[in-house]
């Protein structure tokens, strides 16, 4: 079995299995009592990438909203950090390895993904990139089974990726996972005013976002062009920023959880 190793533990997250369960296991019940009865179904969810130390919260509040949905299927969308290209990348791999053991790839979905003509293999993006390795230990403390189609996003047009989302949309246990953090490096008022106004775009479903805002803006705005689309609403979980973790507030990056569910929907 073609295996993508775990890159970035030791670095983003805890690379003991024991010290990693137990974070996550501790930020998910520390944020579960804050969210109210009768949660939507969610559809999709933004969720930030730094190290846990910074976003690992904000993220839970993601998971923990979602982790009673029966998902079966995660789509995984994150920006491309590490290696410049045009298009959509897939990885060469049948599984993706953490700490926590191997999440297996949804092969059908990939290949139906790379019918389209800006997506395709390339496991160089994928080899060191942090933004969607970071999203897998959560996923693996919340859903007991899944398959899993990590898409990396690099220099493309929203419409292509809009293409590729309503390729794979699926039926209720499907989840997308959109990976981005807000904006980066500015003064903690600054940034907290920025990234306010982000929010308020992402929640009025305005697919307007440029990268200063997000890194994951393409991935996002791909995300409310369908989401507007297919009539759906927005719900901010959690919004902080590194001067409130774990950093100075001198230059700040913003984290937020957003979920998307449709208007009918009930848990």
């Amino acid at each position: 079995m073609r295996i993508r190793p775990a890159a970035v533990s030791n670095m983003f997250y805890p690379e003991d299995a024991g010290e990693l369960s137990s974070f996550i296991s501790y930020a998910l019940e520390s944020v579960s009592a804050g969210l109210i009865d009768d949660l939507p179904a969610f559809k999709a969810i933004i969720v930030p990438h730094a190290g846990y130390i910074y976003s690992g919260f904000t993220a839970a509040h993601a998971y923990a909203a979602v982790k009673n949905a029966g998902i079966r299927r995660v789509i995984l969308f994150g920006p491309a950090h590490r290696v410049a290209f045009y298009g959509i990348a897939l990885p060469d791999s049948e599984a993706f390895a953490t700490p926590l053991g191997e999440v297996l790839l949804d092969k059908q979905g990939m290949q139906e993904a790379q019918t389209l003509p800006h997506v395709g293999v390339n496991d160089a993006a994928h080899a060191l990139e942090h933004s969607l390795e970071v999203q897998l230990p959560f996923l693996q403390a919340v859903f007991e089974d899944i398959k899993l189609i990590p898409l990396c996003i690099g220099s493309v047009e929203v419409d292509h990726v809009v293409e590729v989302m309503e390729c794979l949309w699926g039926d209720g246990d499907t989840l997308f996972v959109i990976s981005s953090d807000l904006s980066h490096f500015h003064p903690y008022e600054e940034a907290r005013k920025l990234d306010r106004q982000s929010i308020d775009l992402i929640l009025n479903m305005q697919a307007s976002l440029s990268h200063e805002q997000a890194c994951g803006a393409t991935g996002i705005n791909a995300l409310l062009t369908v989401a507007k689309k297919r009539g759906m609403q927005a719900r901010l979980l959690d919004y902080r920023n590194s001067g409130d973790t774990a950093g100075d507030k001198n230059g700040v990056v913003g984290y937020a959880s957003v979920a998307f569910s449709d208007l009918e929907s009930r848990a």
